[in-house]
């Protein structure tokens, strides 16, 4: 016969046994990292995740500057999206698209020096007139007809007036960038200029203001200088100025053929 007592016996002393060996392996909280540990740990991946994203901005925004501070790139994305608009088979160009594409041009004659000091003031002016004129009329050929009924289109100040000398100032720096490029491995800008110069502005200047233009040539600034100046290498240049040529062209002759068409004539 089982006794009864013996087996309570033994079960408890294996109970026992059992529960100190138990009781001695470490329990999970001692596995665990201790408590500042784990903190400063997690505070460490935040800190490296702050970190990550401040320098993913902080490349973003070196890319965005990088592009803000090249207006070559900006002049000819802003008038291949004119010669779009005007190369279209109803051509209606929105004052305030031109005068913000012919906004950008502006840097340039800033870059050329005193020679075109006269051409960037004339031409900002002017610019500055077409951007206020676009918050009440909206396309070019409605601003050219209203100066027309209202008999004012060749009176100083008035919108047309301005227009055509906006356009001189496009063709002249499409000109000039032809001229750069076909004398690539020139460090001069001064034959450049000067047949920019000759071919456009000259026409319709002075002698005063010729003479003062012709003593300014010498004070261009190298090929070299003005590519520093408008954060370009030779080989990115030359295709932002050829671009602006193709771009520029067909947005000068649709001006030439608003005038010509109005009988206005474009040499005044």
């Amino acid at each position: 016969m089982v006794n009864v007592n013996k087996v309570l016996f033994i079960f408890i002393k294996i109970y026992q046994t059992a529960n100190s060996f138990f009781n001695r392996l470490p329990t999970e909280s001692s596995l665990q990292i201790p408590r500042q540990i784990r903190y400063q740990s997690k505070d460490h991946r935040r800190k490296l995740k702050s970190r990550d994203r401040r320098e993913r901005e902080k490349e973003r925004s070196s890319m965005a500057d990088s592009d803000a501070e090249r207006p070559l790139r900006k002049i000819s994305t802003a008038f291949k999206e004119l010669a779009a608009t005007v190369n279209s088979p109803s051509p209606e160009v929105p004052v305030a698209q031109f005068s913000h594409a012919c906004s950008l041009v502006s840097p340039l004659f800033g870059c050329l020096g005193i020679a075109f000091k006269f051409a960037e003031m004339d031409y900002v002016a002017k610019v500055n007139d077409l951007a206020r004129a676009s918050s009440s009329v909206s396309t070019l050929l409605v601003m050219v007809d209203k100066d027309i009924e209202a008999n004012c289109v060749r009176k100083a100040g008035s919108h047309t007036r301005n227009l055509l000398r906006v356009k001189r100032g496009l063709d002249m720096v499409r000109v000039l960038f032809e001229q750069i490029i076909a004398s690539e491995g020139d460090n001069s800008l001064k034959d450049p200029a000067s047949k920019s110069y000759a071919q456009v502005f000259a026409p319709h200047h002075g002698w005063a203001i010729r003479k003062a233009v012709s003593v300014g040539m010498y004070a261009l600034p190298t090929r070299a200088h003005l590519l520093k100046m408008l954060n370009e290498d030779e080989a990115a240049a030359k295709i932002e100025m050829q671009s602006y040529v193709n771009a520029s062209a067909p947005v000068i002759t649709y001006l030439d053929n608003l005038f010509l068409s109005k009988q206005l004539g474009i040499d005044w």
